[in-house]
C-alpha cells in the first residue's frame, strides 16, 4: 500500500486534503496488532475515567495489568513506575507540604499578608495571589485547604456568597501550580518524559518564565473581572456546624510579647478577633475581675474566651502557650508532657508511655456520659487516660470556674490533646462523640521556621542542580521526620496514595504507547488531518487537546497520555520537543470547566454551593486567556 501511495504521489497532483486522507487510510491498514491493543486499552481507560464509576487509581491499575497480560509491557517492568523520579518527587512534596501546614508556617504568612478591612476586589486579589504563590512551592490542594477557612471568613465579612471568593482562590492556586517543577504533578510527569528524548529533566524554574506570565494574566482577569461571573450560590450546610466560644487557659512565658503589657492593651488586640479575657490566675490565685491597668507578668495564666478558629491565631499573636488542665494525680505522674511539644506522658500507674504524635480533637459530651458532673481534676484525665483537656465550650453560658475544676455537663464541647488512638479510645469509654473536623493548629514558631527552612533548602538544592529533585526532596522528608516538623507516622498519611498509584501505573502504559509506535501514529494523524504539517498549528492542537482532556479526566493521567503524542509530533516535524512538552504541561495544569477537572474544583463544590455547570462561566474565558497568552510565550521561550 505504501508503494502504491508513493507511486501515486509521484505521478499525480493530489490536493493536500485528499493526500492526508490517503495517508490516514494507509496508517489504519498497516496498524500492528500491538498498536490496536494499546489503542483499545487506552480508549477503554479514557472511557472509564469519563464514566467516573470507579476511582482513577483503580482504572489506571486496570490499564497497567491489561497491558501486562497482553504482552505490551514486560511483567518484570510492570511496577517500574513506582520508582520513577516523578512519582517519588510527588510523594515527597506532599509530605513537606503537610509539614508546612501542621507547623503553622503558612498560617503566619497568611496573617501577615491578607488584609483585614479591604474591599472585595483587593481582598480577592490578595487571597488569590497568595494561593498562587503558595501552590508554586507546595501541593496546590494543600494550599487551597489552608486558605479556604480564611476565604469563607472574608466572604462573610464582605457579605458575599462564599463561592465568589472560593472559585477565584481555587483557580488561582491551579494557575500557580504550573510556575515551578514541583507545583503540580503534570510538570513532574512532563519533566520525566523529557529524559526519554536523551535530555535531562526540566529544572526547578524552567516552567517559571511561561508559567508566571500566564498565572499573572489569569489572576488579573479573575480578580478584576472574572469573579463577577461566578454564580451567586448559597453554600450547602453553611450554617450546619457552629459552636460557642471556648474557655481556655493560656500561660504567659518568659520573654512573651504579652509580658509587661496591661490587660487593657491585650484586650484591645483580642477585641478584633471576637475574644476576651475573663480572668487571670497568678500564683494559683484566681482573679475574677482583674483591673484593666494590671500588668501581665511571666507565668501568669490568662483565662480567654475565643472560638476555635481564632484560638491558634491569638496564641501566636500574644506569645502564649496553652495550659493543660491539671489533674489530682499529676504530681505522682512523673515526666508529664508539655502541651506544646507533645512529649512523653504517663497513661496509667504502670507508666505506659504514649506516642509523641499528638493531635487536637473536639469531642461532645453525650447525655449519660461518665464525665457528667466530674472535672479534669478528679477524672485524672492526664494520669489515667493520657490526654490533656485544653478548652471547654458551653453553649450560651459564661464559665467562671478554673478549667481543671469545672464540672462537665452533657453537651459541653471539649478540646482534647493526645495521641489519636488514645483519644479515640477515650471517646468510646467516656461516651463522647467527635465533632466535624476542624483545622485546630496550635502555632509552634520554631517548628514553622524549621519546616519552611527545610522546604526552602530542598527547593534550592534541586534548583541549582546539586542533586536531582527526587533526591533533594527525599532528603528534605527525612530531615523533617528527624526534627519532627511532621511526625514519622503522619508522613505516610500525608501522601495522596491514589495519585501515587495512578501515576505509577500510567507511566509504563504511556511508555507502551511509544514502544508500539502508537504515539507516532497519533502524531502523524494530527499533523496530516489538522495541522497540515504546520508546527505552530500542531503546537496549538496539542495544547488544546490536552486542556480539553484535563477538563474531563485527571490532569496527571492526561499528561501521561499526551506526552508520548507530543514527543511523537515533535519528532515527525523535526522540531524542538521541549515546546510540545511545555504545551502539554500548560494544558494539563489549566482545567477549569468542571468540578471533576481538578481536585481543587471538587473541594469547593460543597462549600461554594456550586452545581456541575457553574464552573464554565469563569472557566471558559480563563482557558481562552491561558491559550492566547501561553502559546506565543512558549514559542519565544522554547523556540521551535
Amino acid at each position: 500500500m505504501q508503494r502504491v501511495l508513493r507511486s501515486a504521489i509521484a505521478t499525480t497532483d493530489f490536493p493536500a486534503h485528499r493526500l492526508a486522507k490517503m495517508r490516514c487510510s494507509c496508517c489504519l491498514e498497516i496498524m500492528s496488532s500491538a498498536q490496536l491493543l494499546i489503542f483499545g486499552i487506552l480508549t477503554a481507560t479514557v472511557g472509564m475515567f469519563l464514566w467516573g464509576r470507579w476511582r482513577h487509581d483503580m482504572v489506571a491499575a486496570g490499564a497497567l495489568l491489561a497491558c501486562v497480560i497482553t504482552g505490551l509491557i514486560p511483567a518484570a517492568h510492570a511496577f517500574s513506575g513506582f520508582g520513577h523520579p516523578a512519582v517519588i518527587t510527588v510523594a515527597c512534596v506532599l509530605i513537606l507540604s503537610r509539614g508546612l501546614q501542621t507547623s503553622g508556617a503558612v498560617d503566619v504568612l497568611t496573617r501577615r499578608l491578607l488584609p483585614t478591612d479591604a474591599g472585595p476586589t483587593l481582598t480577592i486579589i490578595t487571597l488569590t495571589s497568595l494561593g498562587a504563590l503558595l501552590s508554586g512551592f507546595m501541593n496546590n490542594v494543600g494550599a487551597l485547604a489552608l486558605l479556604m477557612p480564611v476565604a469563607i471568613q472574608m466572604a462573610r465579612r464582605l457579605d458575599m456568597p462564599p463561592g465568589r471568593v472560593l472559585m477565584p482562590l481555587s483557580f488561582g492556586s491551579i494557575l500557580g501550580g504550573m510556575t515551578t517543577l514541583i507545583g503540580t504533578p503534570p510538570n513532574l510527569i512532563v519533566s520525566g518524559f523529557r529524559t526519554e528524548v536523551g535530555s535531562s529533566g526540566f529544572g526547578m524554574f524552567d516552567f517559571t518564565p511561561v508559567g508566571v506570565v500566564v498565572a499573572v494574566a489569569g489572576v488579573l482577569f479573575i480578580t478584576l473581572i472574572g469573579y463577577r461571573l461566578v454564580p451567586n450560590r448559597r453554600a450547602a450546610g453553611e450554617e450546619s456546624f457552629d459552636t460557642a466560644a471556648y474557655l481556655t487557659e493560656a500561660r504567659v512565658q518568659e520573654g512573651s510579647k504579652s509580658a509587661g503589657k496591661s490587660l487593657h492593651e491585650l484586650e484591645s488586640q483580642l477585641e478584633s478577633a471576637g475574644a476576651q479575657i475573663v480572668g487571670l490566675v497568678r500564683n494559683e490565685v484566681r482573679l475574677y475581675a482583674p483591673g484593666a491597668g494590671r500588668i501581665i507578668q511571666p507565668n501568669d495564666i490568662l483565662i480567654i474566651e475565643a472560638d476555635a478558629e481564632n484560638l491558634a491565631t491569638l496564641l501566636s499573636d500574644l506569645g502564649l502557650v496553652l495550659e493543660a488542665a491539671k489533674d489530682a494525680g499529676e504530681e505522682s505522674a512523673a515526666a508529664a508532657e508539655d502541651p506544646r511539644t507533645g512529649s512523653t506522658i504517663r497513661a496509667d500507674k504502670e507508666t505506659k508511655t504514649a506516642t509523641n504524635e499528638v493531635v487536637l480533637t473536639e469531642l461532645a459530651v453525650l447525655p449519660g456520659s461518665n464525665l457528667v458532673g466530674r472535672s479534669a481534676h478528679n477524672l485524672l484525665l492526664r494520669t489515667r487516660y493520657g490526654v490533656n483537656l485544653l478548652a471547654v465550650s458551653r453553649q450560651g453560658q459564661r464559665v467562671t470556674t478554673r478549667l481543671r475544676a469545672l464540672p462537665l455537663r452533657a453537651g459541653d464541647l471539649l478540646m482534647l490533646q493526645g495521641p489519636s488512638e488514645v483519644i479515640a479510645e477515650f471517646a468510646s469509654v467516656a461516651a463522647c462523640v467527635p465533632l466535624a473536623p476542624r483545622a485546630l493548629r496550635i502555632p509552634a514558631p520554631r517548628q514553622a521556621v524549621l519546616a519552611a527552612t527545610i522546604m526552602g533548602a530542598s527547593v534550592g538544592i534541586a534548583a541549582i542542580g546539586l542533586l536531582p529533585a527526587a533526591i533533594a526532596f527525599a532528603i528534605g522528608v527525612l530531615v523533617s521526620m528527624a526534627f519532627r516538623t511532621i511526625p514519622p507516622r503522619a508522613a505516610y498519611d500525608a501522601v495522596d496514595w491514589p495519585i501515587i498509584v495512578l501515576l505509577a501505573c500510567l507511566i509504563p502504559v504511556a511508555g507502551a504507547m511509544e514502544t508500539t509506535g502508537a504515539a507516532n501514529l497519533v502524531a502523524r494523524g494530527i499533523l496530516d488531518t489538522v495541522a497540515q504539517g504546520n508546527a505552530i498549528i500542531a503546537l496549538a492542537v496539542i495544547m488544546i487537546v490536552t486542556l480539553t482532556l484535563s477538563d474531563v479526566m485527571n490532569n496527571a493521567a492526561t499528561a501521561a497520555v499526551m506526552c508520548p503524542i507530543a514527543l511523537g509530533t515533535a519528532a515527525q516535524l523535526g522540531v524542538n520537543p521541549d515546546s510540545y512538552l511545555m504545551a502539554v504541561a500548560i494544558g494539563a495544569s489549566c482545567a477549569f470547566l468542571t468540578p471533576i477537572a481538578h481536585q481543587n474544583n471538587t473541594l469547593i463544590l460543597g462549600p461554594g454551593g456550586f452545581r456541575f455547570g457553574d464552573y464554565w462561566r469563569l472557566g471558559l474565558p480563563l482557558e481562552v486567556i491561558v491559550v492566547a497568552v501561553s502559546l506565543p510565550l512558549v514559542l519565544v521561550v522554547w523556540p521551535l
